[in-house]
Order: C-alpha cells, then sequence, then structure tokens
C-alpha cells in the first residue's frame, strides 16, 4: 500500500527530474567506488571524499550539472540518512536501484521525514529536499505523522495550546477514527470527584478539565494511557527562576505522547478496548492558587500534603491514575515530563522507564531496541518512599532531599495504580536542546515508536514476530 505522505520533503510519486541517490554501507565503499567510471573516481578524489558514515557527495554529468548523489551510511537506522533533507541541494530525490546499504524502506522513509520537519506555524514556507520514499508501508508512514504530531504539539505556545485547544486536538483525532470524546471542565471536576486536577488549574483563566477518549471493542483487553498535559508550568506559588520556566510550552509533552500513541492504535486498528485520559492543566499564579502545606484528598481517598507546587504533574496523574485502575484494564501506560531528576540521571535522549512488571518492562524495552527509539529501566525501590512521608497526610507530593527523584515520583504514582494492576511509566524529557540530524531543536517525539512496537506485540497477533 502507498501511503499518501501528509509530511515535509516526501513524495508518493517521482518527480520527472528526480536524482538518485546511491545509499551505499561505509563498509561496501571501496567495492562500490571500484565500480564507478573513471570520471566519478577523480571527481571523488577531488573532493577528498573517504567514503565515511554520514558523508555524501553530489554526482556531476559532462555539463557539471548534479545527476546523482552518494551517500555513505552507518547502518540501518532513521537517523543514518536523517541529515540529508535539509543539507542536499533543493529538488528531488530517490534511492538508486544500484544502491549497496542495507536500509529498510520503512526507516528510509522514517529517517527522511523526521530529518526534514521544521516547525512552520509562525514562519513563511520552506521545501527541503523531496524524496520519493518508494516502498514505505502504511504503518511507517502513521508513525512518522504521529511523531511529527507530537513535535508540532509540543512546539506550539501555550498561548495558541492550553487546555481547550489540546482538547480539541482529541477530539478532531478522535472524530476521524469513530472514538468518544468527552470532558470533565472547570468546577465539575470537584463535583465528580479529580480534586487534584482542578487544584493544580484552578488559579488559571483557563479552565482544568480531565479530557478521555474512548474507542474499540469491548471485547478487547482494555488498555488506558495517561497523558500529562500541563499546557504550561510556571511552578505554581513555588515559582520557577526564568531559565527554568522558559521552555514550559513543553509540559504537556506528556499528552502528546498519549494521544500520538492513542492516534497509532485506533489508524493501525490494534485490537484493544481504549481509554486516553488526559488531565490538562495550566499551573498558574493568582490568589486562588493552591499553596505549599495545603493537604488534598484524592479522587482514590488518599490525602496529600503539599510540600511544592512545582511537583504538580504528579498530582494530576494521581487522579487519572485513580480513575484508570477504576475501569480494571489489562495494562496502565502514563507518559509524562516529569522530573528535572530522570535529565540528570540518563540526560536529554533516553527516557526512564518505570515498571511493575517485569516481563512487561523487558518487552517495553525490546520494543525500543528494534525501533532505535532506546528507553533505560530504572527500579521502584521502595524504601525511598519514605522520602515522602508527611506528618499531616498519608503522604506529601515531594520531600526535602534531592536524592533519587525520579523514582520517587514514580513511587508517588504507583501509590495510585491498583496492586496487580501492570503499569508502566515513561518520564521524558519530549525536548531537543539543539539542532541534530533528525532531531530538529524543539518538541520531541521519545519512547512512542518503542510503545507503539510494544503494543503491537502484545495485544495485535499479525506483528507478534515483528523484530
Amino acid at each position: 500500500m502507498t501511503p499518501a505522505f501528509s509530511a515535509q520533503g516526501l513524495s508518493a510519486e517521482r518527480h520527472p527530474q528526480s536524482r538518485a541517490i546511491d545509499f551505499v554501507s561505509a563498509e561496501h565503499y571501496p567495492a562500490w567506488l571500484a565500480a564507478q567510471s573513471e570520471f566519478v573516481r577523480n571527481w571523488l578524489a577531488s573532493q577528498s571524499f573517504q567514503g565515511r558514515a554520514t558523508q555524501f557527495a553530489l554526482l556531476p554529468d559532462a555539463d557539471g550539472q548534479c545527476q546523482r548523489v552518494v551517500a555513505v551510511i552507518g547502518g540501518d537506522t532513521p537517523y543514518a540518512i536523517a541529515h540529508l533533507p535539509k543539507l542536499l541541494p533543493k529538488g528531488h530525490y530517490h534511492r538508486s536501484r544500484d544502491a549497496t546499504a542495507t536500509l529498510s524502506a520503512d526507516n528510509l522513509l522514517l529517517g527522511w521525514g523526521l530529518g526534514a520537519y521544521r516547525f512552520e506555524r509562525y514562519l513563511a514556507k520552506t521545501e527541503p529536499a523531496v524524496l520519493h520514499a518508494e516502498g514505505g508501508s502504511a504503518r511507517a508512514e502513521s508513525v512518522l505523522s504521529a511523531s511529527l504530531d507530537v513535535r508540532d504539539w509540543i512546539n506550539t505556545p501555550t498561548e495558541h495550546m492550553g487546555p481547550d485547544e489540546l482538547e480539541q486536538a482529541v477530539r478532531g483525532i478522535g472524530a476521524r477514527f469513530g472514538a468518544h470524546v468527552s470532558s470533565i471542565c472547570g468546577d465539575e471536576l470537584l463535583a465528580q470527584n479529580f480534586p487534584t486536577i482542578h487544584a493544580v488549574g484552578r488559579a488559571s483563566h483557563r479552565a482544568p478539565r480531565l479530557i478521555r477518549l474512548d474507542w474499540g471493542d469491548e471485547s478487547h483487553p482494555q488498555l488506558v494511557l495517561c497523558g500529562k498535559g500541563v499546557c504550561f508550568d510556571t511552578g505554581g506559588l513555588d515559582i520557577k527562576a526564568a531559565d527554568g520556566m522558559r521552555n514550559m510550552k513543553k509540559d504537556m509533552g506528556g499528552a502528546a505522547h498519549a494521544l500520538a500513541l492513542a492516534r497509532l492504535l485506533m489508524q493501525n486498528t490494534v485490537p484493544v478496548r481504549l481509554t486516553l485520559l488526559i488531565a490538562a492543566v495550566e499551573n498558574a499564579i493568582a490568589g486562588n492558587a493552591f499553596r505549599p502545606g495545603d493537604v488534598i484528598t484524592t479522587r482514590q481517598g488518599l490525602s496529600v500534603e503539599i510540600d511544592n507546587t512545582d511537583a504538580e504533574g504528579r498530582l494530576v496523574l494521581a487522579d487519572a491514575l485513580a480513575l484508570a485502575g477504576e475501569l480494571k484494564p489489562d495494562l496502565i501506560m502514563d507518559f509524562a515530563t516529569l522530573t528535572g531528576a530522570a535529565r540528570i540521571a540518563l540526560g536529554p535522549d533516553l527516557p526512564v522507564l518505570f515498571c511493575n512488571q517485569e516481563t512487561v518492562a523487558r518487552d517495553y524495552l525490546a520494543a525500543g531496541q528494534s525501533e532505535h527509539d532506546p528507553l533505560w529501566q530504572l527500579p521502584l525501590w521502595q524504601p525511598y518512599l519514605g522520602y515522602l512521608k508527611s506528618n499531616v497526610a498519608d503522604l506529601a507530593n515531594a520531600g526535602a532531599t534531592k536524592m533519587a527523584g525520579c523514582m520517587t515520583a514514580a513511587l508517588f504514582l504507583q501509590r495510585f495504580v491498583p496492586a496487580g494492576t501492570a503499569w508502566t511509566h515513561l518520564d521524558v524529557y519530549s525536548w531537543n536542546d539543539s539542532e541534530r540530524p533528525g532531531k530538529p531543536a524543539g518538541g520531541e517525539a521519545q519512547g512512542l515508536r518503542a510503545a507503539f512496537r510494544f503494543l503491537q506485540q502484545k495485544y495485535d497477533h499479525r506483528h507478534s514476530t515483528d523484530s
């Protein structure tokens, strides 16, 4: 099936003036070079071309015009060719049938699309080099499109991506796939017993809400996805410093991941009974903002003392996870830009996975490896729950020590998951601090491909043996 591309830099049809790209693996470059004409060998020698991975060269015809391209790549991963769309001259390209590199059509499509991306909502439109991605699957196109959705949603400033706009994004995707979408908004959160979502979001002029999407056959296993949708985080009364607040439009990155994953499941008809729960708030500052020292009784009935209003993501997820548990699902998965401690531990590129069942964690991690979308597991080390001790409530939302910050946050969330229910928590950065091939500065999907592959292999027998 030929996908209808919506991403920048990709075309479903070959342009009449398209130039061929010889994708050559680094180890095969000497053999490829030996098979070329004397003209090509001399030309490359004059450019001091070494044939190392990520190098490319334009090969001219007799008139000096670019006729084709040689691109040396280092492996069958999307990022092996992600530098090309923005470095090649503007024009149309296709994969040469003489290419020697083992590069799958899906990785070619995904890598080119990720590399060509540019957030242009507020900029003049540009056109990167365009690739005719012949042979790429509809699945790969859906993964690419969902990944770019995550980038777009995160990159959009909060003025245009607040709780209401996030709800509209859910409703748009729900309508596309025949899902039912509902929302509990403002003071109705208190009436329906979602007190922590209300407390975190009540100081904003934009009403907090719990957005819910339901899709699928009731005979299929129940899967619940939960996303932290803090559309902007000032830190609340424990206000962030300016440099810490600068990029907090990205604090809804967990919601973006959960919504994109829901889209992938529906678009690829994975046989699950899906529920998506997004707690969408803006953690603002006003006279009615929640305060350090306040005690909130959560939906589950546990009382929580507010030690720090900047530890708000775990609060909004607490009520969402409690509702998820009430549905008695086969699996709960949550996604959140939850802690700076995760970035201190593993840096910006490696999301932290927590999981309460080792077989689930093993399969999730393996899916990440197969998708070149790695995760790293840290333990739910129960003794650290003592760091969240409160003298006036069942637990605190943070504590005095900065040690094991991402672990204590995960342990907090675990208190709201029913014992015996499989649960995963992914602490993602959702951001690229700098411009790199296939990873442009700004919003980023991290662990999305891993999560989708994991769920396909778990629930869809059509993909149970995929590598």
